[in-house]
């Protein structure tokens, strides 16, 4: 099996290259800051998503590239710096560890998980911009921006908060680039009241010089290029409509340099002491992590006839997606792969408010794993949780209700009654070998029960293939009601003695879906999969495949022919524990408020 173990983030590490004539997949997901700890709204936003779909995608057989990494210049980090009296660049190191720990405990099978204050992004983020230089699509020009006499700087976005001048938001707390409340970008001189996060005091309006990418000059082959993939790729209702207002609004020419420290420099002598604004490198970033994994990134990022490129991300990253990065990839007149297909999160919303990584607000990768809950568990619950199309709630006693009711009732408990029958001693059961079934197809309850698999494994391929997850777990999870109910109806305890053949049809069917669960579930619960492995006597190594060539889908039609007459299984074993009232009580008081005022 291709890396399942949730402990063992990192997917193989030899470099991939696109094979001709396979489908040739490269994933990213937002590539998160690195001025915090990622909550579970980040984690389900884009890394979890991501790993779901190229666990699927390699269980399929197609040669898949998953790249990530700490997003790490900017006013973000600059200001957590100042925060946490040090550099910017030891903010970097402690919390790329921290996330990369948080993601390898999560099982998040990155193919490269890197940093974007690596040499390689600086190289790629200046080819791009001489490219853009030499096709005339930077302008310079004088914008007004807010100066704090005190500290003495420019305030570049997060270095300043005010009131958002949107009507219907008026959010106290915007930053200086985008409001928090109402996702709309901005700009710091738009502010209401603005004040320099580091001292407090009212900053004045100065001129200042600045780079500009010139969108408007971008404007037809951007939209031919929208037009084209949004369908082509089946982009995501909620990333059509985000993207669609900007190209409403006009695009206009966006700058992209800031008067910062903390960040790519500008390879211009006018502008050396500025860097890159960090939206137009952080996602060059996809870009020079995938040159860290191979030096020959360009025959993924250079070659769209033969790659498909998938973008996952929360919904307030969309127009840099779908706008800012194809405009600059395009602008330099090189044939690079451009975005396919975007798969846009909502938000996921803890309890009674918002998750808030700038706050402390929420149960984050640290907390997560301090709960002693299975990784498992917390990526089942966020995975059914995802939210799709819409905000979705995290609550403490929904946690719990699932894990009682579809993990440890449903999926637990059929596995657990096949194997544990399979095990008991002869005269009650199997002495733990598979039996045979002869002539299964005749027995009726089994054809019925075989034709539902069939299409609960199509209808669950449809969905994966469309990126819609939550779907295709909840398909999956199908197959275990259904196995359930299979039980049930056959009274299989009393076919035992009563008509031993359909006992023996029955038990072979039932621990063939066991073993079609682990595959279909691998790609949610990969630790799951290995403890059913290792419950099935099978070897930790044995590689799942959902694979066309291998016509394993077909296979999957007819379960009592998927594990061999005779062999013998492992001990079977309780694969999910309940969690207890006062256990719910006390994590919903121990995470609630800010990280900073809870109890230690």
């Amino acid at each position: 099996m291709e890396d399942q173990e949730e402990n063992r983030g990192d997917h193989e590490k030899v470099p991939k290259l696109p094979i001709p004539g396979r489908r040739n997949i490269l994933i990213t997901s937002a590539l998160p800051y690195v001025n915090n700890v990622p909550h579970l709204g980040n984690i389900i936003g884009c890394v979890l998503s991501a790993d779901v779909f190229a666990r699927y995608c390699r269980l399929r057989g197609y040669n898949v590239v998953y790249i990530c990494g700490t997003d790490e210049y900017g006013t973000a980090t600059e200001t957590k710096a100042m925060a946490e009296n040090c550099s910017p660049q030891q903010i970097c190191d402690k919390y790329h560890a921290i996330h990369k720990e948080v993601y390898e405990w999560f099982g998040i099978s990155f193919d490269e998980f890197g940093r974007t204050s690596s040499s390689q992004q600086t190289e790629v983020c200046h080819a791009i911009f001489k490219k853009l230089m030499e096709n005339n699509l930077l302008s310079e020009n004088t914008m007004q921006q807010l100066y704090c006499e005190t500290c003495k700087r420019f305030l570049a976005d997060r270095l300043v908060e005010g009131i958002c001048p949107k009507e219907d938001c008026n959010y106290e707390s915007a930053r200086g680039d985008q409001c928090e409340k109402c996702g709309n970008l901005l700009n710091p001189t738009e502010l209401i009241n603005p004040k320099c996060k580091v001292c407090k005091t009212t900053p004045h309006i100065r001129d200042t010089e600045h780079l500009f990418l010139e969108l408007p000059l971008l404007k037809d082959k951007l939209e031919d290029y929208i037009n084209k993939m949004s369908v082509e790729g089946s982009w995501s209702q909620n990333a059509i409509q985000s993207t669609n207002a900007w190209l409403k609004e006009g695009l206009k020419s966006r700058c992209i340099t800031r008067d910062l420290k903390w960040g790519v420099p500008v390879p211009h002598e006018k502008f050396k002491d500025k860097v890159f604004y960090v939206w137009f490198d952080a996602p060059i970033g996809y870009i020079s992590i995938t040159s860290c994994c191979t030096p020959d990134w360009e025959k993924w990022w250079k070659n769209p006839e033969n790659v498909e490129l998938y973008q996952f991300m929360g919904k307030d990253n969309v127009p840099f997606h779908t706008v800012m990065f194809p405009s600059t990839l395009l602008g330099t007149g090189e044939n690079w792969t451009l975005m396919k297909t975007i798969s846009v999160t909502e938000y996921l919303n803890y309890e009674a408010g918002k998750f808030s990584k700038s706050n402390g607000v929420g149960v984050f990768g640290n907390d997560a794993i301090d709960t002693n809950i299975p990784a498992k568990v917390w990526r089942y619950y966020l995975l059914t949780n995802r939210p799709e199309v819409s905000d979705t709630l995290f609550a403490w006693a929904d946690l719990q209700a699932k894990l009682k009711s579809e993990l440890l009732n449903n999926l637990g408990n059929f596995i657990n009654r096949v194997l544990s029958f399979i095990a008991k001693p002869p005269g009650l059961g199997y002495g733990s070998c598979i039996p045979d079934a002869p002539d299964a197809e005749s027995h009726h309850l089994t054809k019925t029960l075989a034709e539902k698999v069939g299409v609960y494994v199509e209808q669950y391929v449809e969905a994966m293939e469309k990126v819609k997850l939550k779907q295709g777990l909840k398909t999956a999870m199908s197959i275990s009601s259904e196995g359930n109910a299979y039980l049930q109806e056959s009274q299989f305890w009393k076919l035992y003695k009563g008509d031993p053949v359909s006992c023996s049809i029955v038990t072979k069917t039932s621990v063939g879906l066991v073993y079609i669960l682990a595959s279909l579930l691998e790609p949610f619960m990969p630790s799951f999969s290995i403890e059913v492995l290792k419950q099935l006597n099978l070897p930790p190594e044995t590689q799942f495949s959902l694979s066309d060539e291998k016509g394993e889908i077909e296979r999957f039609k007819r379960p009592w022919e998927i594990m061999p007459t005779g062999h013998k299984i492992g001990t079977p074993e309780k694969l999910f524990t309940e969690l207890e009232d006062d256990k719910v009580e006390f994590f919903r008081e121990k995470y609630a408020g800010n990280q900073a005022d809870r109890i230690p």
